[in-house]
């Protein structure tokens, strides 16, 4: 529906999907997501100039979004030590230790405008399949002895698309590193091993993301390379190639 809404409305006005339960949920790679009531789920369409920052670097866009829902929770007054996460390329994570919720760009270049559809969906309060934000509320809760009220996916949705305009806003003015500390305050991966070819190649270490959103590791004797996931593997990062 909004791939062919998004082409006949006026550039100024915005469009976003927003269901309550998804039957075909779609994640990366084909796979199914899975989508009971309680998950925040939406897809956003946005326009881009090729010739930008973001233009330039359009892979960005999942690592802007996957940081644009944490910081829907994170940014609120008392629950900035929620322990939610990102996982790169386009998931969110509770800790390390499990996914809550991705990301899934599409873009279409009609001319010189990049036509974005960013579906993303996270669980609010829903507990299946693997855990939700608000099972982290309580949890806090309980250790902290706070009383931090439960979220609902529709108040998430709306601060997630406010920061991600913004983030966009200061992507555009300042590129990666106006947008990158902030990834990285959140993001799981720091020292972190991989490694390269096969699950027997070389143990690499994980130190950021380049200027394009490529994951950038270091193997010893060999300097900074930057990889991409084998396109195979269930565990993004259990297997990474390096590009020749």
């Amino acid at each position: 529906l909004i791939g062919r809404l998004m082409f006949e409305l006026p550039e100024e006005m915005g469009l976003i999907a927003i269901a309550v339960r998804q039957t075909q949920g779609k994640g990366r790679g084909g796979n199914v997501w899975l989508s009971p009531v309680g998950c925040a789920l939406s897809t956003l369409h946005i326009t881009i100039p090729l010739h930008s920052n973001l233009g330039q670097r359009i892979p960005f866009i999942q690592h802007l979004v996957s940081l644009a829902v944490v910081e829907s929770v994170r940014s609120i007054p008392g629950y900035e030590d929620i322990d939610l996460r990102v996982k790169w390329p386009n998931d969110i994570y509770y800790s390390d230790l499990m996914k809550l919720g991705g990301v899934l760009v599409n873009s279409t270049l009609i001319e010189t405008t990049f036509h974005i559809l960013i579906g993303f969906g996270f669980n609010v309060n829903n507990s299946n399949p693997t855990i939700c934000i608000n099972d982290l509320i309580t949890k806090f809760n309980k250790e902290e002895g706070t009383k931090l009220k439960a979220l609902t996916a529709d108040c998430l949705i709306a601060r997630t698309v406010t920061v991600l305009e913004k983030l966009i806003d200061i992507f555009q003015e300042k590129g990666p590193n106006g947008v990158l500390p902030r990834y990285y305050k959140y993001w799981i991966h720091s020292g972190k091993q991989v490694r390269l070819h096969s699950e027997e190649g070389p143990i690499a270490w994980i130190v950021g993301i380049d200027d394009y959103g490529f994951l950038q590791v270091h193997e010893e004797g060999k300097g900074v390379e930057s990889v991409h996931p084998d396109g195979n593997s269930f565990d993004m990062l259990r297997n990474l190639i390096v590009p020749k």
